[in-house]
């Protein structure tokens, strides 16, 4: 009997974390564009909107997103990659937060606290060429923890 309890105990405790699959968001949809993602961090989804696909084209445009920390952010690095057919295409990394540099408004956070932000981004995109692609984004601390990850699904026919 306490092998079969303790059997069910393992089986609770890690079963949640092997099987947990965070829905797919919609971030946009609209005339022919459409872009979606999902959290690719098996333990935190995240929360992320805009103001409407069309905006994405334009020079800046508004977003919100939102999430708890998981990890301190001292050092924060970010990895983008474009996937099409399975292949990465592209691949770009840059670091966002350094130990004495409070470049963005998170930089510096303590893991429990809250991040939102709301407010204008630049992509510096004036085209997306017809098709579908996935672009992966992690962001990372200085201890190569994630801190968040997500696939977005864009879609432009």
């Amino acid at each position: 009997m306490k092998m079969l309890n303790a059997a069910i105990l393992i089986l609770v405790l890690f079963y949640p974390s092997l099987s947990t699959e965070w829905p797919t968001h919609t971030v946009c949809k609209e005339n022919n564009l459409e872009i979606y993602y999902k959290s690719c961090d098996p333990v935190q989804d995240f929360a992320l909107s805009i103001d409407g696909c069309s905006n994405i084209l334009t020079n800046t445009f508004n977003i919100r997103a939102a999430m708890v920390l998981r990890q301190n952010i001292k050092e924060l690095s970010m990895d983008i990659n474009l996937i099409i057919n399975g292949k990465s295409i592209l691949a770009y990394s840059q670091k966002l937060c350094e130990p004495n540099s409070r470049r963005f408004i998170f930089c510096g956070k303590k893991k429990g606290e809250h991040i939102y932000y709301e407010g204008p981004v630049t992509l510096g995109i004036h085209e997306i060429p017809q098709g579908e692609y996935t672009v992966s984004v992690r962001l990372y601390n200085g201890d190569h923890l994630t801190v968040a990850c997500a696939d977005f699904t864009i879609k432009n026919k």
